[in-house]
């Protein structure tokens, strides 16, 4: 079993980031391959950067980053479920990814993303360069919700359809298979 962590971006009130991110970690644990951890940034809340030395040192200071280093470190893979916000994924995730440096390093990470008419495509394709700075292999698969708002029942539930499970299965196979192959990788020191 690898572990995985769903990490969701969204911190402000009303936001719908933790309900699709449920849905993703119950596919995600019906998959079988992971053991896996639903990380909500508005709950974490991260200040902004606060460390005095530059994360690649790995000496920090605080509870809350040594906390997060942690949790990421623990990591196997990751998926990212992240809204668009002015053509970008939301802030609160660009502060948490910038928090670490090496504990990102060789994992593969998957996009969900949601928005409006573009489904969050543009905050996807801008994550997915800055996660390849950080030596993480960002995945082609992807699932991407247009007028996501639909999704949503009366419940608050975030229900995906079939097609939505579908390109989600695909994209949680594609996820095992560089999972194991990065694993290998991140375990051979130079």
């Amino acid at each position: 079993m690898y572990n995985l962590k769903i990490i969701s971006s969204t911190v402000r009130p009303g936001r719908k980031g933790p309900i699709v991110g449920a849905w993703i970690t119950e596919l995600a644990k019906q998959n079988g391959n992971f053991n896996v951890e639903f990380l909500d940034l508005g709950e974490i809340n991260l200040p902004m950067m606060n460390e005095p030395n530059h994360p690649v040192l790995k000496k920090y200071q605080h509870e809350h980053t040594k906390w997060w280093s942690a949790k990421i470190d623990e990591a196997d893979a990751f998926i990212f479920v992240t809204a668009e916000y002015d053509y970008n994924y939301p802030a609160p995730l660009r502060n948490a990814l910038e928090y670490l440096s090496q504990e990102w390093g060789y994992k593969p990470a998957a996009i969900v993303s949601y928005g409006g008419v573009s489904a969050g495509t543009r905050a996807a394709n801008a994550l997915k360069a800055d996660l390849s700075t950080l030596r993480m292999v960002p995945l082609a698969e992807s699932v991407n919700f247009p007028f996501f708002q639909k999704n949503i029942n009366d419940q608050n539930e975030f229900e995906g359809g079939e097609s939505a499970h579908k390109t989600a299965d695909n994209m949680l196979r594609q996820l095992v298979r560089w999972t194991k192959g990065l694993k290998a990788i991140k375990e051979d020191k130079e």
